[in-house]
Order: structure tokens, then sequence, then C-alpha cells
């Protein structure tokens, strides 16, 4: 990263910054932007899948697969159409293990509400994946992952973690007096920690650590992004740009900045609170035009 002088972290990531860290050039196909694949869902919560998806691919990532329960996977199909879908009931079919080893990145986690079925996805997953393929988990993922620490051990592939501060203080075990966790916020001491447990890049709440020990933060001040799926957007567009760089601390600062930005943006259009998670992710190509092209973006 000699090249690259804020890679480094420790500071303020600003579109200059950005700048400075470029990402890679798309190319003429969308085979050279990444493929990647979605994991998640249920009947209760299966627009989580499409938000995260959706927003990937408003990053720029090149392809998309849907890998959902059978119930939501024809529903999932006519809303999303941009992607290809893989119903799953309790095992993975060979189709779905054939696509999940070509995949560029992985996001597992959005829309799934039972933690036997989370434990049970991510032990078929990750044993099929190729090493370099970035690993990104999130929601329920991120539940039963102190569970689940001799498989992640076990898995040589870049993680990054997207919690939120509930999910942050499970991972810290918050009733550790030492932990430093709070309910309130996560800081940057928190954020390192679990970057150091889990060896794994971690935005959480405008600041990402990395296992190193590097920090960057996101200023944001914006209410309007605590609402239902803001998350989702966050960890499908931080899945869409692992895909094209292949590097988990890179996606997560971008993807991080670049959901800060879009929700700013449309303070400005909408309000400061009342905009939808399926705005900001409409957003993301605006706010990431901006960074790319120096116009709007500071």
């Amino acid at each position: 990263m000699s090249d690259q002088p804020d890679a480094t972290g420790d500071g303020e990531v600003t579109a200059e910054v950005l700048r400075r860290w470029p990402l890679p050039e798309p190319g003429d196909s969308k085979h050279s932007r990444g493929r990647i694949a979605v994991v998640g869902g249920s009947e209760r919560a299966p627009g989580a899948v499409s938000l995260a998806g959706l927003s990937a691919l408003r990053v720029g990532a090149g392809r998309l697969s849907l890998h959902v329960p059978r119930a939501v996977a024809v529903p999932l199909a006519v809303a999303v159409p941009e992607g290809g879908v893989f119903p799953f009931d309790d095992d993975l079919t060979p189709e779905a293990i054939d696509d999940l080893s070509s995949s560029d990145a992985v996001l597992i986690g959005p829309g799934l509400t039972d933690a036997g079925t989370t434990i049970r996805l991510l032990r078929a997953v990750l044993p099929v994946l190729e090493p370099a393929t970035v690993v990104v988990l999130d929601a329920f993922a991120l539940g039963v992952l102190p569970e689940l620490a001799d498989d992640i051990r076990k898995s040589a592939n870049p993680l990054v973690l997207t919690p939120n501060r509930e999910e942050a203080a499970l991972l810290l075990d918050s009733d550790d007096d030492d932990s430093g966790a709070s309910d309130e916020d996560a800081g940057p001491r928190d954020v390192a920690r679990i970057a150091a447990t889990y060896d794994a890049v971690v935005s959480c709440y405008g600041i990402v650590g990395s296992p190193s020990g590097q920090t960057w933060s996101i200023r944001s001040d914006n209410p309007g992004l605590a609402t239902s799926g803001s998350g989702d957007v966050l960890a499908g567009a931080v899945v869409g740009l692992a895909a094209r760089t292949g590097d988990g601390a890179q996606a997560a600062v971008w993807g991080t900045f670049l959901q800060t930005a879009a929700g700013d943006a449309l303070v400005e259009q909408v309000g400061a609170i009342g905009f939808l998670a399926r705005q900001i992710s409409e957003q993301l190509p605006i706010s990431l035009d901006r960074v790319v092209s120096r116009t709007g973006a500071s």
C-alpha cells in the first residue's frame, strides 16, 4: 500500500482520501466488476436480501446471486430481476455450491431470523468458498458468530463484519466489565477489539477498524440513517465493493463513506428523517460518481 498513503488508516475519511485509495477501473464486462452472492432471507424478512443485493450492484458489482429459502425464492426473483436466485431447503444444491465457489465476495446474514438456520448456512457455505473470496457477515450471522469461532479460524477467507451497536456489544461480550463495550456507542477501541478478536475488518457506526490496528473514521451526525434496512444497504455496498477490489478494508471504508454520503444527500432532498433504506441504496451510485469525478464531494 505504499502508493496509497491514506490506506494506512488512523484518520478521518474524506472524498479526497478515497481518491488517493482508488477503486479498480470497472472494465467493460460484468465479470470484470466482480461476482457476489447474498445468502439470507426468510418469510418474515425477505426484503433484506433485496436491499443488500441491489446496493451491491449500485456500487458497481457486476453479477448478483441470491441464495434464499425456497418459500421466498420466486417473489425475490420477480422483485430483483437483475439477480440469479438459488433456493435452498435444508442443504445447498450442487448448483448453489458451484455459484458460491465462483463468487468474489459473499454476504451472509441479511433477513435471517433463526439462529439454527444461520449456523447451518455458515457451516455449509464457508468450506466451499475459494480462499480469496471476501466474506461479509451481517445481522443474524453476527449474532451467532461467538458460537462459530472454530469455524472462522479454519476459514482462510478475508472477513468483514458490519455490526450495529447491539451486535457490537454481543461480539465484545458486554457482560465482561473490562470489555469497554457500551450500549450507546461503539468507539474506536471497541471496534479495534472486535477486529482483533475475529481477525476481521469491522465497520460500526462510522468507525472502520482492521485486525492490524488501523482505524478510519467517517463523520456523520445524520439521524436519518437510523432507519429500517439501512444496515442491509451498508452490508450490500461493502460486499459489492469487496467483489471489485478484493480488499476488505478498502471495501468497508468506501462502503461506509458512500452510505453516509448518500444519507447526507437525502437530507437535502427529503428531510432530516423519513427517507427510506431503498432511497439510500438508489443514491449510492450518485455518491460514488461524485467521489470518483470530484464533483460535489469534499
